[in-house]
């Protein structure tokens, strides 16, 4: 099964955040090209391109990981190791790049690079995602308390936050008993709004896991996404669209 992870980067001035690039792996090799999102950062905010990656019209191709993205994986040697991979929710046994690039979203303090996955479809027809809820260190202390005291399937509800001055269409989610515990990632919000217009019932978001202290508080409270609409395409918005198709560049990483 083809795996797929968008790679976002954000403007350190305006903020602003572009789908740039994809990664796949298809069991046999990694495969990297731009999307037409690199153009729009290129024009609103001089995006270059990555230094590992210099030719936009290039398909890269490895039987291995890149560099670029290892450098986002804690590696197995660390001894914080199994304590990181119970927090992704993903067992310690299987070492799979991908699902960790997925889950942990590959951020570092030292750029302005974001990953996230493509939505896995299930056999009813049934997009599936999970996420880390982001924000929490804008929420008061109540909030990061009443997080602690979720439980596993524990339905989470959304709520556009009008008054967000810095995005005007931030999505909220609240716990039933109406405590705010975070805010949707920005990449799901197109879609969302999308399906949310035309059926609310459509999108589910229930607790996955709950990490506790000494857990990273980005960490601390991971949620499953189901979306069920027929006929239904997560992204898929020109930015999300690869470049034209361009010749292969085998490296050996």
């Amino acid at each position: 099964m083809l795996k797929k992870l968008f790679i976002a980067w954000q403007d350190p001035v305006s903020r602003a955040w572009f789908a740039i690039a994809q990664l796949t792996h298809s069991g046999e090799s990694y495969q990297f090209r731009y999307l037409q999102g690199v153009k729009e950062a290129q024009k609103k905010s001089g995006f270059e391109g990555l230094f590992s990656f210099p030719d936009l019209e290039k398909v890269y191709e490895s039987p291995n990981l890149f560099p670029f993205f290892c450098n986002r994986i804690l590696r197995r040697s660390r001894p914080d190791y199994p304590d990181y991979m119970s927090w992704l929710n993903l067992p310690e046994s299987e070492y799979d790049p991908m699902a960790m690039l997925s889950r942990s979203g590959g951020t570092k303090v030292t750029d302005h690079f974001a990953l996230f996955p493509y939505p896995e479809l299930d056999d009813r027809g049934r997009y599936h995602l999970y996420f880390f809820t982001h924000g929490l260190r804008y929420l008061p202390a109540a909030s990061a308390d009443r997080i602690l005291t979720l439980q596993v399937g524990d339905r989470l509800l959304l709520m556009h936050d009008f008054q967000n001055e810095l995005d005007r269409l931030a999505l909220m989610l609240r716990t039933e008993d109406a405590h705010l515990v975070g805010y949707c990632p920005r990449y799901l919000r197109e879609d969302i709004f999308e399906v949310f217009q035309q059926n609310p019932h459509a999108v589910t978001i229930t607790v996955e896991r709950v990490n506790p202290p000494p857990a990273f508080l980005p960490m601390r409270l991971l949620c499953h996404l189901t979306l069920d609409w027929e006929g239904f395409q997560p992204f898929s918005s020109p930015m999300y669209q690869p470049l034209p198709e361009a010749v292969a560049v085998l490296k050996s990483s």
